[in-house]
C-alpha cells in the first residue's frame, strides 16, 4: 500500500499530462505531492525525509517549469531526487559511519558488514545510473516518451533491482516465528 501511495503524485502527474500536457501536470504533481505531505503529516505528526525532500524539489523545479514556462526543469527532477539518496547514501556511509540501506533493511535481513556495504554501494550505483537513465531519456526522446518512462520504465527498473537483492541476499533472511 505505502509503494501506491509513494508513487501516487507520479500516477497523477501521468494522468493530467495525458489529459492536459506537460504544465497542467507539473501542476498536478506539486499540489498532489504537497498535499500527500500534509495527510502524512496529520496521520503521523512528522513527515519521512524523502518525502519532504522530494517535496521540496518538485515544488522549486516544477515551480520554475511552470514560471518559465520550460519542461526542461521538471524533466531534471527525478534525477535530482536519485542523486540525492546516492549522496544521501554515501555520505551516511563513508562520514557518519552509518549505512542507512542496513538501518531500513536490519529487522529482516542479516548479512556480514561487508555485505551491508556491497549492497549500500550496490544502491549508490543504480541511482545514480537511474539519475543518468533519467537524462538521457528525457533529452533524446520524445516529451511523451519521457513521461512514460518517468512511470513505467523507472517503476520497472526499481521492482526488477529489488526483486534481484531479494535472490541475493536469501541466505540472509530473518526467520521469524509467529506467537503461539
Amino acid at each position: 500500500m505505502q509503494v501506491i501511495i509513494d508513487l501516487l503524485p507520479v500516477i497523477l502527474f501521468f494522468i493530467a499530462y495525458k489529459k492536459a500536457g506537460i504544465f497542467v501536470a507539473t501542476s498536478v504533481a506539486i499540489i498532489s505531492t504537497l498535499v500527500l505531505m500534509l495527510i502524512v503529516w496529520i496521520k503521523r505528526g512528522k513527515i519521512d525525509k524523502m518525502l519532504m525532500i522530494n517535496g521540496a524539489v518538485i515544488t522549486v523545479l516544477g515551480g520554475i517549469t511552470l514560471l518559465l514556462h520550460d519542461k526542461t526543469y521538471i524533466m531534471w527532477k527525478p534525477t535530482v531526487i536519485y542523486w540525492i539518496g546516492a549522496l544521501a547514501l554515501l555520505f551516511s556511509r563513508y562520514v557518519f559511519q552509518n549505512n542507512l540501506i542496513a538501518r531500513m533493511l536490519g529487522k529482516i535481513i542479516e548479512p556480514p558488514a561487508n555485505v551491508w556495504d556491497k549492497l549500500n554501494l550496490c544502491w549508490v550505483l543504480f541511482l545514480i545510473g537511474l539519475g543518468s537513465l533519467n537524462l538521457y531519456v528525457a533529452f533524446h526522446y520524445t516529451e511523451e516518451n519521457w513521461v512514460n518512462f518517468k512511470l513505467f520504465g523507472t517503476t520497472s527498473l526499481m521492482f526488477v533491482f529489488i526483486i534481484s537483492q531479494v535472490f541475493v541476499l536469501k541466505d540472509y533472511w530473518i526467520e521469524h516465528t509467529p506467537p503461539a
